[in-house]
């Protein structure tokens, strides 16, 4: 059963303090071993386990996961082109996109070692992108296949009803994650090119905007209510830079030697992942431990 509608709320525009510079933390440079690039995307879950992507000398993307003692294990669903994990639940469910033969999106749910895809009834391409543990999952319905333009956020409740909505001003929204309360955070785009995280909550949209930006997208959240993403002062973001959101506090930070970071996810002890940019172009994963 699918039940599609646009929710109406007023968007609140928050008033937040800024802190221009994290403190001290711990960093960790994450690398797939033999990989030309590596992203993380979420995680680490209780266990200790995070997701992310790696791409290999043939240019061809795929999933992985790292434990605790840091090994490494690489996964695709079945006749996938391409493969995108994007969260992992405390009890270890998976839930990401991968690309088919065709170049179209499908959302994916790998549990128990079994690979389960969803697809938004009537969407040209699906991403899922975070779920919480009453089995609530968010994404994009896309409405093209390849996902390179027009989405929609949604939610997808356990019993397979789907919620579709864009934030009031919307051209184009993705839901990134949800977490134990229902509160979502993700990022839409204007009609003047500017984007803008959102959280929705309690049917009611809040925009998360770092003071200044032209760019702020917001990758995660965690069930303190804590919110991590990136932001840019351009609207093209050619230059990221990873922010936390904290008590009504942003604060902005990246790895050493950094040159470009976005932040996707953080676990409830306050760890953060995400993916940097060296000096030399070279893209790595990265965990922040407070």
């Amino acid at each position: 059963m699918t039940r599609v509608f646009h929710l109406m709320a007023c968007t609140v525009y928050v008033v937040l303090a800024t802190s221009l510079t994290a403190p001290a933390q711990t960093y960790k440079t994450i690398d797939f071993p033999g990989a030309a690039s590596t992203t993380l995307n979420g995680g680490p879950d209780p266990q200790g386990t995070s997701v992310g992507t790696y791409t290999d000398t043939s240019g061809v993307v795929h999933g992985f996961t790292l434990s605790k003692t840091g090994v490494f294990t690489s996964f695709d669903p079945p006749g996938s082109t391409g493969t995108t994990p994007n969260f992992i639940t405390p009890d270890g469910v998976i839930v990401g996109a991968y690309l088919d033969a065709a170049g179209a999106n499908h959302g994916f749910i790998f549990e128990n070692g079994a690979f389960t895809t969803f697809d938004v009834p009537g969407a040209a391409g699906t991403q899922l992108t975070g779920r919480n543990p009453a089995g609530t999952m968010t994404g994009a319905s896309c409405v093209v296949a390849s996902c390179a333009t027009v989405t929609h956020s949604f939610t997808v409740s356990q019993s397979g009803v789907v919620t579709s909505f864009d934030p009031p001003g919307a051209v184009s929204s993705t839901a990134s994650t949800v977490n134990p309360s229902g509160a979502v955070v993700g990022s839409y785009a204007d009609a003047n090119g500017v984007t803008h995280g959102y959280l929705l909550y309690h049917h009611q949209f809040a925009t998360l905007d770092f003071p200044g930006s032209l760019f702020s997208f917001a990758g995660g959240n965690n069930p303190e209510g804590d919110i991590v993403g990136a932001y840019s002062f351009t609207k093209t973001a050619t230059v990221l830079h990873s922010f936390l959101l904290r008590s009504g506090v942003f604060t902005s930070f990246d790895p050493p030697g950094a040159t470009f970071s976005d932040a996707s996810g953080i676990n409830p002890a306050g760890t953060i992942v995400g993916l940097f940019v060296d000096a030399s172009g070279a893209v790595h994963g990265f965990v922040r431990t407070p």
